[in-house]
């Protein structure tokens, strides 16, 4: 059986790594999740000891939502929360995993009036 080794970022309570693993399963792909990592006192120990992530093939990132959501300022990319979309992008230029998936936010689309949206999909295409 093949195995899928990922990491996921901004994880949250799992949700998105437990859908992810339940879809590879139903494709008898095996998974192995390096590293798991959220906004927390410890999840902050971790950035700060890890100079390299583990050998990995996909990439989640549930990027954090706050600035993008009708439940926060929606201050985007203005808001340091809303950055660390570029440090998913640089995380991707720098491991190259074969895939990656992001976590929809409600309000993204028409956040910025779409310009958010653009921005993020430049990003990806640039990456081809």
């Amino acid at each position: 059986m093949q195995k899928i080794r990922f990491i996921d970022l901004f994880s949250g309570i799992g949700g998105m790594r437990l859908a992810f693993e339940a879809a590879a399963h139903s494709l008898n792909l095996e998974t192995e999740c390096v590293l798991s990592s959220e906004i927390n006192p410890d999840a902050q120990l971790v950035y700060q000891l890890i100079d390299q992530l583990p050998e990995h093939d996909i990439l989640l990132a549930g990027f954090p939502c706050q600035s993008f959501s009708y439940a926060g300022k929606k201050a985007g990319f203005g808001d340091t929360r809303g950055t660390l979309f570029f440090e998913i992008v640089r995380l991707i230029d720098t491991f190259k995993p074969q895939a990656f998936i992001f976590e929809n936010v409600r309000g993204l689309v028409s956040h910025d009036s779409g310009q958010t949206l653009e921005t993020i999909k430049s990003e990806m295409t640039d990456r081809g």
